[in-house]
């Protein structure tokens, strides 16, 4: 007879994920840690697998856990959907969302999928712009939330996760040798085309405009098409590019943050139900690699 799996114990397991730590993972729970170790040990008997393997003074996902992170957020986020259905007051109205088109076939579908089964009655209207645009509309009242790109630390919005802004070349071209440069990008108010070129213009490196675009998907086709390299985020990276590195001539460009911001005033409650769902989206981005240490396991 096949076990069934506890909600609250795959709960638990994510919080470890989500934390990197079983301390942590304990406070974030509301539980003790050894009551967070019995946790797992329970969830490992009932799929007869062991998530976690031994490290030195702590614990790591074992690769049957790495692969059960993905399968648990599934169960919990139904889970939680049905539960909502029923328990609930029926979310009604409409929000306003704008998201840059680098980022929007990446976390679109799973945050507007997760929010659409959750409040059916809602509409969201979504708007792809660059950030700098998106936040005029921000502070006009144009919009109620978005997506954003934050180079700097920022006191506007809430950053919820951080990202390299890295060099591309098509993985079958030798376009990064050319002289002067030919680069992709979008339009001069980009701020990545401005990081960009200051970095080659730092290293005394001849480039040229080649192609501008706003859209994500006509830069991608420059760069795999071999007649230009692109700076794009590490996540925006596709098959058939290639990661340019800092001894190839292309010097390292840094991080930038991914958060929310949000229009003046009180917030409406679907739209703080659609930034709850976005944080969860990213949320379940942080399990743990497979080097990824966690706190010691109680006995």
């Amino acid at each position: 007879m096949i076990p069934n799996l506890d909600i609250d114990q795959l709960k638990t397991f994510l919080a470890i994920a989500d934390t990197g730590s079983f301390t942590r993972a304990a406070e974030e729970v509301n539980k003790t840690q050894s009551a967070v170790s019995m946790q797992m040990k329970r969830l490992e008997e009932a799929i007869g697998r062991s998530l976690f393997v031994r490290d030195g003074r702590g614990s790591r996902f074992s690769r049957d856990g790495e692969r059960f992170v993905e399968q648990a957020r599934k169960l919990v986020a139904m889970n939680d959907e049905i539960v909502a259905t029923f328990t609930k007051p029926e979310l009604t109205g409409s929000v306003r969302f704008g998201t840059p088109d680098d980022y929007a076939d990446l976390f679109l579908p799973e945050v507007l999928g997760r929010f659409a089964r959750s409040h059916p009655q809602v509409t969201v209207d979504v708007e792809c712009l660059p950030s700098e645009r998106l936040m005029e509309k921000i502070k006009r009242g144009d919009i109620d939330i978005a997506l954003v790109t934050f180079h700097n630390d920022t006191t506007e919005g809430e950053v919820l996760r951080r990202e390299e802004l890295v060099w591309v070349t098509s993985s079958r071209h030798s376009t990064h040798t050319l002289d002067p440069l030919p680069i992709a990008t979008a339009d001069a108010s980009c701020s990545w085309r401005r990081i960009a070129t200051a970095a080659l213009e730092s290293v005394g490196r001849r480039h040229r405009v080649a192609y501008t675009s706003p859209n994500r998907t006509a830069i991608d086709a420059a760069v795999m098409q071999g007649l230009a390299v692109a700076a794009m985020a590490d996540i925006c990276v596709r098959p058939g590019m290639r990661v340019l590195r800092p001894e190839e001539g292309f010097p390292k460009l840094g991080a930038f943050g991914i958060g929310l911001v949000r229009r003046a005033g009180l917030p409406t409650p679907a739209t703080e139900a659609l930034a709850r769902h976005i944080r969860e989206s990213f949320g379940a981005d942080r399990a743990l690699g497979s080097s990824a240490v966690v706190g010691p396991v109680a006995a």
